[in-house]
């Protein structure tokens, strides 16, 4: 299967607007901090007795305008008008969903409506939903996905809904096809696990998935051990496919774009 249609894609090369992983307010952040030291230097040398707090100023400055070159590097290269990383993941992340595009799919955390679109795009028959929580942190909207949406002609077959993925807010079995890019991690002390069986609770018997996230063993625990629990489960076909490796090249850049421990699993309900 996996008969998607490639020759349309157009994603972010005709004005829409996609973000980007890294996102601004925190690279604002930092800039703030290199202006906060660098005011904190200049005060020191007219100020008796703060010249040690200037000195450790200056190296705190350039210590976070090097975190300053490192992150704008890492946004450039995750631009859709730059490196293209956030599109070849998506590329990568839909070439492992055997998906035959005649039914609904469901993007558990669809930001911008990136992935969504990208889905709708590539086959032409499929309904597409996004959920997502929109927090503050990404700058993202539903009224950007929709807006998204209607820039690529894709409107009447995408809805973008707010949507909690720890409890998502459907039936069992609602959905043909289910996918997640980078979500999981930022959801601060839910079980990792129990959040991939949350989005596949949704998946209809017979359904396929295809869930991408940085997955430290820290946080997602074994996933070799939860692919077989999935197995035994009546899962087909699970696959760990090592996205660090497929779709940044190597190890050594994906973990110089943060993303080192970036794994997905795949198979069919």
């Amino acid at each position: 299967m996996n008969g998607r249609k490639q020759d349309s894609i157009r994603l972010g090369t005709h004005g829409e607007n996609y973000g980007n992983w890294m996102s601004a307010p925190v690279f604002y952040m930092v800039g703030a901090l290199v202006v906060l030291m660098a005011v904190l230097c200049v005060i020191s040398h007219f100020i008796p007795g703060m010249r040690l707090i200037g000195v450790l100023a200056l190296i705190a400055a350039v210590v976070v305008l090097i975190l300053l070159a490192w992150i704008t590097w890492i946004r450039r290269q995750y631009a859709f008008d730059g490196g293209g990383m956030m599109e070849k993941v998506h590329e990568v992340l839909l070439s492992y969903l055997d998906f035959d595009g005649k039914g609904t799919l469901l993007e558990v955390g669809c930001g911008s409506g990136a992935l969504s679109i990208r889905a709708a795009l590539s086959w032409l028959e499929a309904d597409v939903t996004g959920i997502d929580y929109w927090g503050a942190v990404y700058n993202y909207s539903q009224t950007m996905c929709e807006s998204n949406a209607r820039s690529e002609g894709v409107s009447e077959r995408c809805r973008f809904l707010h949507g909690d993925a720890r409890k998502l807010d459907f039936p069992d079995e609602t959905f043909d096809a289910v996918v997640s890019n980078y979500v999981y991690h930022n959801i601060n002390g839910a079980d990792k696990q129990g959040l991939l069986l949350e989005s596949l609770r949704v998946l209809k018997k017979g359904g396929v998935f295809a869930l991408n996230d940085d997955m430290k063993p820290r946080m997602y625990g074994d996933m070799e051990e939860f692919a077989k629990k999935l197995r035994k489960m009546g899962y087909r076909e699970v696959r760990i496919i090592d996205t660090a490796q497929e779709a940044f090249g190597s190890h050594r850049r994906a973990t110089l774009m943060m993303l080192g421990n970036s794994r997905m699993i795949v198979g069919q309900k």
